[in-house]
């Protein structure tokens, strides 16, 4: 039984995690993570949306994964799971996190590294490596403080405690909050929607906004300079445009990636 699967559904796909009853993140679990986005990557959609199924998202990491580590060892486990989160960052369409119960670790790690949260009302976030004597090392504390600020990600970080969907929509962490009973549906839905939207442009969006976290305020708009006119000659672009003039606003239909 796979750990983690793919559905295509139009122009989207979904990923789903399904480890039960915890979808703790193991060695096996990252690796068909992992593989499922190269499959992704191979062959892109023009969303993704990636989920759980069970109580929770995710109880966290096997504690068991740490034992005997040497700083060796630790050192290659963090460079592949740092890996993982680049993969997810360098997908060139909108990706989407949605979240319910638990998101512990290193699943809320990977859900900072999607373009969107959504949550349920009920969902608690959690990076509660202090536990067992670490920090999150899959990148959450420095995508923390991008979205809600450097005092806030010290303070999820250095206490360890649970923090509920609405703190975290509070503090720009979480972008939704929605009952609990209509998450999966409105995940679906925001990804199609996205999906069938301007690929190309959310792509460049994407890049300019990284450039911005990665350089500041020059590095985006030397991005935007060099790149950005390359959505004149997109596929998208002149469908869009032709429609508009034609048909008015709202009636473009996306096709070129």
């Amino acid at each position: 039984m796979p750990l983690v699967s793919i559905d295509r559904d139009g122009p989207m796909a979904v990923i789903t995690l399904d480890s039960p009853p915890l979808n703790l993140f193991d060695q096996a679990m990252t690796g068909e993570l992992m593989a499922a986005l190269e499959e992704i990557h191979d062959d892109p959609p023009r969303g993704l949306l990636i989920r759980a199924e069970g109580r929770v998202v995710s109880g966290g990491v096997n504690v068991e994964e740490f034992r005997g580590l040497t700083r060796a060892d630790g050192t290659r486990l963090w460079e592949s799971l740092l890996g993982l989160v680049d993969r997810v960052e360098s997908l060139p369409f909108p990706v989407v996190f949605a979240a319910h119960g638990l998101t512990l670790t290193a699943a809320f790690e990977l859900s900072l590294a999607c373009d969107l949260i959504v949550a349920s009302e009920s969902a608690k976030f959690g990076l509660v490596e202090i536990v067992v004597g670490l920090t999150p090392s899959m990148g959450g504390p420095q995508r923390l403080a991008e979205r809600a600020g450097s005092g806030r990600a010290r303070q999820l970080v250095m206490t360890g405690e649970l923090f509920d969907a609405t703190t975290l929509e509070r503090w720009n962490v979480v972008n939704e909050v929605v009952p609990d009973a209509e998450l999966d549906q409105h995940a679906r839905a925001l990804t199609r929607r996205l999906a069938e939207g301007p690929t190309r442009a959310h792509a460049m969006t994407k890049r300019i906004v990284r450039a911005w976290r990665d350089e500041g305020m020059a590095g985006a708009d030397r991005v935007t300079r060099r790149d950005a006119a390359e959505l004149f000659e997109t596929e998208d672009l002149e469908n869009a445009v032709r429609s508009f003039l034609v048909e008015g606003p709202g009636k473009a239909t996306y096709e070129g990636r």
